[in-house]
């Protein structure tokens, strides 16, 4: 099956399973206060229903436009933006008959399932597969910069070790990009010497405008041999699985970063190889490279193996029934303070992290292009805790803009009247069209022009 088909499955899997469970913290509470829910829908009827079937007094659907969903809870302004129903009398059935405690528990509901949910997810992956990472403080001889422009942007350089970001030790290597993303300052050990510097404020901008959306650290790691393909234009030489590249036109090498200048010096022409096997003999071979700078081999990367040559240290726990629920818990508040952070940098206009926003596409792009359940459900929690911080956000229309006018309620006692709450939740609407607009023309620019 198409890798587009698999990560578009995965995405409409994972957010009906979420859509469904967030509407449902609205409806549990609801029904538990005796509030009338009219409808419970997955995705938007607009026009029509793909199916829906009335039980009791709810009707239950399926829409055909994928955008969220909803429960329609009698006496309520909200999606459905019902005026005929709210000109009547109060009835008791109705939310707006309900003491304020009870109306802001039913829409606190929503997105306290979306944060629990994740956490149990983080708790049951945490469970099944533990956690393994390379210590970010094991490199032996640092990390490799991949992208030059951005190594020169924020000051780094291979053979570099960040010890600190905003002062606080970061322990996972593959944590460092994201936190350097979130951070102000950092701190790196360079030759013994240790020294801190600022985060350019500009520095998304830069990393967004890379070609090649890949991390712009890695490992350092030897140039080890995993195949040389039929195609490739060294078929034939003497390379084969295992094979070490210890030496290039005369000069010993160890890492891959320190065999690339060479290579690129060279494109289009010829270089000197000492390999050395697996049985530890060498031998020397000319191999060619083509005008990409590439020698037409696929490159085996063994962190376990590097761990055995003490270049690294990988860390593995494993984590007991018990053990696993504080480890989501945990994971669930870490990624929310992250989420927090990237959404200061993207409301700052100086940092440039608003050419990042994306919809739906980005979203599917989160999912890999082949099935692995860890991590459809990693990313399903992730998700999870976007929607619970997305709906908590004070703007009508969405579940944090009710909250908000309930709390003035609640501390004022004057609650506000109904057409201002159709005012508001108007605005509301027009707001998240625009974020919504804005967020998929960012899919739709970077899908045609990048």
């Amino acid at each position: 099956m198409s890798p587009f088909f698999i990560k578009a499955i995965q995405l409409l899997l994972s957010l009906s399973l979420l859509i469904v469970l967030h509407e449902l913290g609205h409806f549990i509470p609801a029904k538990l206060f005796k509030t009338r829910v009219e409808k419970f829908y997955l995705f938007f009827d607009v026009k029509f229903s793909l199916f829906k079937k009335k039980i009791g007094e709810t009707v239950y659907g399926i829409g055909w436009l994928p955008l969220g969903g909803y429960v329609k809870i009698a006496g309520m302004i909200d999606e459905s933006m019902d005026k005929e129903q709210m000109a009547g009398p109060p009835q008791p059935w109705e939310f707006r008959s309900k003491p304020a405690w009870q109306r802001l528990i039913i829409m606190l509901g929503g997105v306290t399932v979306n944060f629990i949910l994740a956490i149990l997810i983080y708790a049951g992956i945490a469970y099944t597969y533990g956690d393994k990472f390379i210590k970010a403080d094991s490199l032996k001889d640092g990390f490799h910069v991949s992208n030059t422009e951005i190594g020169d942007k924020l000051g780094i350089q291979t053979g570099d070790n960040i010890i600190t970001v905003d002062g606080n030790p970061v322990k996972e290597f593959s944590k460092l990009p994201l936190e350097i993303i979130n951070g102000s300052q950092f701190t790196i050990k360079r030759d013994g010497a240790t020294i801190t510097k600022e985060i350019p404020v500009d520095f998304i901008a830069k990393l967004l405008d890379m070609e090649e959306k890949t991390s712009f650290i890695e490992p350092r790691v030897p140039f080890i041999i995993a195949d040389v393909p039929k195609e490739s234009h060294n078929t034939g030489i003497d390379l084969n699985k295992g094979d070490e590249i210890i030496a290039i036109n005369n000069q010993k090498v160890t890492y891959l970063d320190q065999i690339l200048p060479t290579i690129n010096q060279n494109k289009g022409g010829s270089v000197l190889l000492l390999v050395k096997s697996t049985t530890g003999q060498e031998k020397t071979i000319t191999a060619k490279i083509n005008e990409n700078g590439k020698i037409g081999v696929v490159r085996n990367i063994d962190y376990t193996e590097l761990e055995k040559r003490g270049l690294l240290t990988i860390e593995t726990i494993e984590y007991s029934f018990l053990q696993s629920i504080p480890a989501g818990i945990h994971k669930g508040v870490s990624i929310l303070s992250s989420y927090v952070k990237q959404m200061k940098k993207i409301f700052n206009p100086k940092t440039g992290a608003y050419k990042g926003v994306g919809g739906f596409g980005a979203i599917g792009g989160l999912f890999p292009d082949q099935w692995n359940w860890g991590a459809f459900w990693s990313t399903t929690a992730f998700i999870s805790i976007i929607l619970a911080f997305m709906n908590i956000l004070p703007i009508p229309a969405l579940d944090g803009g009710h909250v908000m006018f309930l709390l003035y309620e609640i501390i004022t006692g004057k609650k506000p009247n109904d057409k201002f709450m159709e005012y508001a939740q108007l605005a509301g609407f027009i707001i998240l069209i625009t974020l919504l607009l804005f967020a998929n023309g960012n899919d739709v620019y970077k899908a045609i022009f990048e």
